[in-house]
């Protein structure tokens, strides 16, 4: 896996698409924030019309600045899905708030996301709070999960956003159904700078190809692993071989051989499952999302390593791509 993007998303970095952009058209950057679980990489694949961030009920599933492209007519949206700003309780958790500081000091819109149906909590004031040390970025409040909230509790919880700021926008949406999804691309393209096309028109994610395959692994670790693993469990792929294909003109099988990383013997075993069942499932489940990111059939090679204490380990963080 490679090492976590921590540059400020200057624009003038990126490549500029070969159509000339039209009078009016806006690009810029946008970072959602909130709890764990308030629907943030749910709502960026909404936005960008596929999979680029993995998602899970766990806590503090994504760990990386993920960036990907939401392309219009009139502009595009840069939505960099940050893991969520928490209490670090480890190095790791340090290193994660630092990369979280890092990208929203220079986005361009900070979305603040709360879920419709959970009342206003600590966290969630831990969070607005924050917000005020980044003073650049407009603030737009997004209210998640209206598909699985009442209208009393829609209403209710949009008074209390209204109470923590004046926001640039307040727009309420669900992400599963696609409810006011385009009056949120419509209200976040409006805060955006006017600017040329950042990325080209093909382009839906700057992310490489092996860490979304290492992310898509470890999703589905996370989905089979009933135990708390999400701190720590890591992945990375250590190699790739094409094969030659069995008919000319066409694609070989790929093969990918990846690892799996905890930090105890027990947990080793949790991953493995009974005679290895767990496993075999694990990669069951990354080998179709796998197959279907890359258009193409693959083999899957799993391996299970301990690394003690990983997310206290400067040294093992760097080799993980902290």
């Amino acid at each position: 896996m490679n090492a976590p993007d921590t540059h400020t998303p200057d624009p003038a970095e990126h490549p500029i698409g070969t159509a000339p952009a039209s009078e009016g058209f806006r690009a810029g950057f946008v970072s959602f924030v909130g709890r764990p679980n308030v629907g943030k990489s749910t709502l960026t694949n909404a936005l960008v019309g596929e999979k680029i961030a993995i998602t899970s009920p766990k806590p503090q599933t994504t760990r990386r600045a993920i960036r990907g492209i939401a392309h219009r007519p009139d502009g595009q949206l840069i939505i960099v899905d940050t893991p969520g700003i928490h209490r670090p309780r480890t190095l790791l958790g340090e290193r994660l708030n630092a990369l979280v500081e890092s990208m929203l000091g220079d986005v361009d819109v900070i979305g603040f996301c709360v879920p419709a149906n959970e009342k206003l909590g600590p966290g969630d004031r831990f969070i607005n709070d924050r917000l005020n040390d980044f003073p650049r970025a407009k603030k737009v409040a997004i209210l998640t999960k209206v598909d699985e909230a009442s209208k009393s509790e829609i209403f209710d919880q949009l008074v209390r956003l209204g109470e923590l700021r004046e926001w640039d926008a307040v727009v309420p949406i669900s992400s599963v159904t696609r409810e006011q999804l385009d009056i949120l691309s419509d209200e976040l393209l409006q805060l955006m700078p006017l600017s040329p096309p950042l990325y080209d028109d093909e382009s839906s994610t700057d992310e490489s190809e092996d860490d979304r395959i290492a992310e898509l692994i470890r999703e589905a670790a996370l989905r089979e692993a009933r135990e708390e693993l999400p701190h720590s469990l890591a992945v990375t792929v250590d190699d790739r071989e094409e094969r030659e294909p069995e008919t000319e003109g066409e694609l070989g099988l790929l093969e990918l051989y990846a690892s799996l990383y905890v930090e105890r013997d027990s947990q080793k075993g949790i991953v493995i499952g009974k005679g290895g069942s767990r496993l075999r499932q694990i990669g069951e489940d990354a080998r179709r999302e796998i197959e279907a990111l890359l258009g193409r059939k693959i083999y899957l090679s799993l391996r299970v390593k301990v690394m003690k204490e990983w997310q206290r380990d400067p040294k093992a963080l760097g080799r993980l791509g902290f």
